[in-house]
């Protein structure tokens, strides 16, 4: 398959899978004398592995180190995915402490009267 077909099945944009051959995660296939390079189901499956690990929260990074371990290495997998899973657990902590500051600043902006000042403007102000 070509690359724009590639593209199509990995449901990514053409100048993602450059750029993914640019900093070596996906390899660039030889171009037969006057024809175009071909991609294979290898590619369109490493392609697949790269979105889904980049959609359970693994940087391009982890990907790299992710491709370079082999299913033989399954602790050092778990490993990199207890990492992330510690990560994951810190973000949602960070984010329940602004989803209640932002309710209450909410909850307050719609409380006020007249000519008060707005809570919300005043919440982001204090030091």
């Amino acid at each position: 398959m070509r690359i724009g077909e590639l593209a199509k099945s990995g449901d990514v944009n053409v100048e993602t899978i450059r750029y993914y051959q640019r900093i070596g995660l996906l390899g660039l296939p030889q171009k037969p004398y006057g024809g175009t390079r071909s991609y294979s189901s290898d590619d369109l499956r490493r392609l697949r592995f790269i979105r889904r690990a980049q959609q359970i929260g693994f940087s391009l990074e982890d990907v790299r180190a992710l491709l370079e371990l082999s299913s033989s290495d399954c602790k050092q997998v778990g490993k990199l995915a207890a990492e992330k899973l510690t990560l994951v657990h810190a973000k949602l902590t960070q984010l329940r402490r602004i989803e209640s500051v932002l309710a209450k600043t909410v909850e307050q902006c719609a409380r006020r009267k007249g000519n008060q000042p707005c809570p919300i403007i005043e919440t982001l102000s204090q030091a």
